[in-house]
């Protein structure tokens, strides 16, 4: 990108523009058309976009993990615009971890 800086904005940017187009036709807009088939259809092809970046991470193609791990991102996007959750709240739930270590994150969640 043009001496553009990427960073988790792009995130941000993204979700807005997958908010945008949830008016647009499905049969024009892939991103419609997944918001169109609910939450459960949403989480149907993010699963398959998962198992994908799992058999690229696991041996494949590194610029292959890549392209997968974009459409995985893409997919966990439109599925938060499904169920109405906001990437604030995920960043708010990332940033109350800060500091936490892993294992004593997991046995407080195990405790609630």
């Amino acid at each position: 990108m043009s001496g553009e800086e990427l960073d988790g904005r792009q995130l941000d940017e993204l979700f807005a523009v997958i908010e945008s187009r949830r008016t647009a036709d499905p049969e024009e807009s892939h991103t419609a058309a997944l918001l169109a088939g609910g939450p459960q259809a949403a989480a149907k092809k993010l699963g398959e976009e998962a198992v994908e970046a799992v058999i690229e991470g696991a041996g494949g193609d590194k610029a292959r993990l890549v392209s997968e791990s974009a459409d995985l991102l893409y997919h966990l996007l439109v599925l938060w615009a499904a169920r109405g959750v906001r990437p604030a709240e995920v960043w708010a739930a990332l940033a109350a971890r800060r500091g936490i270590s892993g294992v004593a994150e997991k046995a407080a969640r195990k405790a609630k």
